[in-house]
């Protein structure tokens, strides 16, 4: 076989290899778009929201979060931990007839606390935390984020929140909570992902679970 005959077989198949990389990438992106979109749901959302409609660069987003913290094992709490947080939650919620600025700053350093006790990056490292409990809990970790956004703006005495705002906050914000304070196998094993209040303790809802904001008129409403 003469020399040129083998350069061309070669520029052939090195031709056919580069045409299977590029569509082999071409078909792997709709793919990790859906698996992206499935496992973050409203959070991939949003991150195609902050990058202008840019779903490509939300896409790399939230891949980097995945790598960062897709290994990232949840730690159960110990019984008594689980019981203190339960209760500062429900003492936040009591407290936000009278003070609701003082319990949403609570119920905003209660979620740093409890995350960080089940494993993940510490409260002090906010937009760290944010992205690993996102990768994990995509589907309530706006709450969070609303009550921490709310909880920064109402400590400006000279403006922020107003109470139904940040009653709001705190009710959103309680699905995230359930989820990081249940244990891992309560009611006879069945698990809900946290969606519709479900009860803790084996099935028992605890104050924190079966608590709510008080409902109240606006006018009836204390601004602190």
């Amino acid at each position: 076989m003469s020399t040129g005959v083998i350069i061309a077989l070669i520029v052939i198949v090195a031709a056919v290899v580069l045409v299977a990389a590029v569509l082999t990438l071409r078909s792997r992106g709709p793919q990790r778009g859906m698996s992206l979109k499935r496992r973050f749901g409203p959070e991939y959302d949003r991150a195609v929201a902050r990058h202008d409609g840019d779903a490509k660069a939300a896409e790399r987003e939230l891949a980097e979060r995945v790598e960062r913290h897709g290994d990232l094992r949840e730690r159960p709490l110990e019984p008594a931990e689980r019981e203190q947080f339960e209760a500062r939650w429900t003492a936040a919620q009591e407290r936000f007839v009278d003070s609701p600025r003082e319990a949403v700053a609570e119920a905003d350093r209660l979620l740093a606390e409890l995350a960080g006790a089940r494993g993940f990056p510490d409260g002090g490292h906010y937009e760290e935390q944010l992205a690993a409990l996102s990768v994990h809990h995509a589907h309530h970790v706006e709450g969070y984020r609303r009550v921490h956004r709310v909880a920064r703006v109402s400590g400006d005495q000279d403006g922020g929140a107003g109470t139904e705002e940040m009653r709001e906050a705190m009710v959103e914000a309680r699905a995230l909570f359930e989820e990081l304070v249940r244990p891992a196998h309560h009611d006879g094993g069945r698990h809900d992902g946290g969606r519709h209040g479900a009860g803790l303790n084996g099935g028992r809802r605890t104050p924190a679970a079966r608590g709510h904001l008080p409902v109240f008129h606006r006018r009836q409403a204390k601004e602190s």
